[in-house]
């Protein structure tokens, strides 16, 4: 934890591609000589090999193992690859859910595949989950609720009735700079427990003004946060941090 007075080291992005970066190893090389906490997730099993091999030597940056549900479609051959690739990293992601599609079909194998994911997960008890939940909130946490691993709702979208359910389950979420600048993020986060509230970026495909988000960008989402919470910089970069580290002690 965070010592008062003392100067805070460290930042987090619960959620960054890094894979899928021009020049990925630039921005793992920032992330670590900055002290940016990454969960680096992947979209697909395939890919996971390659994102491991780049921040095998890596103190800051975590290498995550996923199945995007937008590609649960095209994908799903290799949900064994998953689980096999459990045992290699804590941290799994980016999975979940995603219902701005209308097939039914396409619905019913994202459940079936995060279930399959959570029976696996729990059966480890230490994994540290970054989910994706957009308009399918409640399914996520019918699944989720009662797992034996820690889940981070990231770039949360859903309900205020929604949010209280999966503050009830236990959830952590991860809020980026996209959210902190729309009127509808801001009323989302500050309904949210502080002490449950991670930075991310889910770069590359936010932006940050300069180009893709890195998680460099997360200095500036604290800023925005400290702005929302009427706090200090130093202050909310000390809670996020502190939330990482609860996190990962839970």
């Amino acid at each position: 934890m965070t010592v008062p007075g003392e100067p805070v080291r460290g930042f987090v992005d619960a959620h960054c591609h890094i894979d899928l970066y021009k020049c990925p190893q630039q921005v793992i090389d920032r992330a670590e000589n900055e002290h940016i906490y990454t969960i680096a997730v992947t979209n697909a099993p395939s890919v996971f090999a390659h994102t491991a091999s780049l921040v095998t030597q890596c103190k800051y940056v975590r290498p995550a193992i996923g199945l995007h549900p937008e590609l649960v479609h095209s994908h799903r051959h290799e949900i064994e690859a998953l689980r096999d690739h459990l045992s290699q990293t804590r941290y799994v992601g980016e999975i979940g859910l995603d219902y701005s599609t209308t097939d039914e079909k396409i619905k019913s194998a994202q459940r079936q595949v995060l279930g399959t994911i959570a029976d696996w997960v729990n059966e480890y008890g230490d994994k540290v989950l970054t989910v994706h939940s957009r308009r399918a909130t409640r399914d996520v946490i019918s699944i989720l609720d009662g797992i034996n691993a820690r889940v981070i709702l990231h770039w949360f979208s859903g309900t205020k009735k929604e949010l209280n359910s999966a503050i009830s389950s236990g959830f952590f979420f991860s809020v980026n700079g996209a959210m902190l600048h729309s009127e509808a993020g801001r009323a989302l986060v500050l309904q949210m427990p502080r002490e449950r509230v991670l930075t991310e970026t889910d770069g590359p495909f936010v932006q940050d003004g300069a180009g893709p988000a890195t998680p460099t960008t997360v200095k500036i989402t604290v800023r925005s946060l400290a702005e929302l919470w009427e706090q200090s910089p130093d202050e909310a970069q000390a809670t996020t941090l502190d939330n990482f580290r609860t996190l990962l002690a839970t």
